[in-house]
């Protein structure tokens, strides 16, 4: 498939992907239970007036026919208009743009963390006898499975609380990016290990491989020349899976280190039923979701283009 073709069809399915995530974000804002209105004035507890009820709806035009209501939406995610946060009284591009550079950097910093341990992992678990690649297994499956929340507050008790080397709390500085970038980082890393194990050592005990060996190249040399480009493929090819969960663990990891960021403005807007505000994250963290797939592919396409069929 040409370049062009293949721009078109993810340009196509990533409109389709969105408009798909916009229906279902407001059919299930409809369902929740209560009363928008008063979300907007406040929630419950504001003791908001008939009257000032009547006109917050008018304004928000949720006194309209649910239809029209969803083409009103449509029309204004258009155009980027994500509206009036109810919390915040601000712009909802407005507040995303204030921390959306925090939780970009944690993500990528995570990515990053992620692949170059997965890599180490991976690269040592060709070097190991028996017992080392089943303990190595065996502690790739433990990481891939242990909760955010949980390795967050394992990782403060001992770093920070037991030994003081790091801060609890996100401070801002570099010191204060380690424990958020190793939580969200180390589950991944055991699942991308897990991806690459299998096909480094397929790759390393290939017929090319031994032939080179005996030709008198390193295994270092053998390593980053020919199985890492096997080992890579299958982990490239899910790191946008990979990506949208880093920021989806972002909403516990930046509630846990008091880190100001999308993941945790997206919890307080929850709890607050800010319809504007969780709209545009999740409709943005999508799109995201789409980039990184996206790009993903094409990297792989770059790597391996014999292999590309679609």
């Amino acid at each position: 498939m040409g370049t062009i073709a293949w721009a078109g069809r993810k340009v196509g399915g990533a409109l389709v992907v969105l408009w798909l995530v916009a229906t279902a974000i407001f059919i299930a804002i409809r369902l929740i239970p209560g009363d928008p209105a008063e979300a907007i004035m406040g929630g419950p507890g504001s003791q908001a007036s008939a009257e000032a009820l009547a006109a917050a709806r008018a304004e928000y035009a949720l006194d309209q026919p649910v239809l029209a209501q969803y083409v009103l939406y449509l029309g204004k995610l258009i155009t980027l208009d994500f509206g009036t946060s109810y919390s915040l009284k601000q712009p909802v591009t407005q507040v995303m743009g204030e921390v959306l550079p925090n939780t970009l950097w944690l993500s990528l910093l995570a990515l990053a963390a992620a692949w170059l341990m997965a890599l180490c992992f991976a690269a040592a678990a060709t070097r190991s006898n028996r017992f080392g690649s089943w303990l190595g297994n065996l502690l790739e499956i433990i990481a891939a499975a242990v909760p955010h929340f949980w390795l967050g507050a394992v990782l403060i008790m001992l770093f920070s609380s037991a030994l003081g080397w790091l801060p609890a709390v996100d401070n801002g500085s570099a010191q204060g990016l380690v424990l958020p970038v190793l939580t969200l980082a180390l589950p991944l890393a055991g699942f991308l290990t897990q991806l690459m194990r299998d096909s480094l050592a397929e790759a390393m005990g290939s017929q090319f491989a031994l032939a080179a060996r005996a030709r008198g190249e390193s295994r270092l040399k053998l390593f980053w020349r020919h199985g890492l480009r096997h080992a890579a493929l299958p982990a490239l090819s899910l790191t946008g899976w990979a990506f949208s969960s880093l920021l989806s663990g972002a909403v516990v990891v930046e509630a846990i280190f008091a880190r100001p960021g999308l993941g945790r403005s997206l919890l307080s807007a929850v709890l607050a039923r800010d319809i504007p505000m969780v709209t545009g994250i999740a409709l943005f963290s999508a799109l995201v979701y789409i980039l990184v797939m996206a790009l993903a592919e094409g990297l792989e396409r770059i790597i391996n283009p014999a292999g590309d069929q679609r």
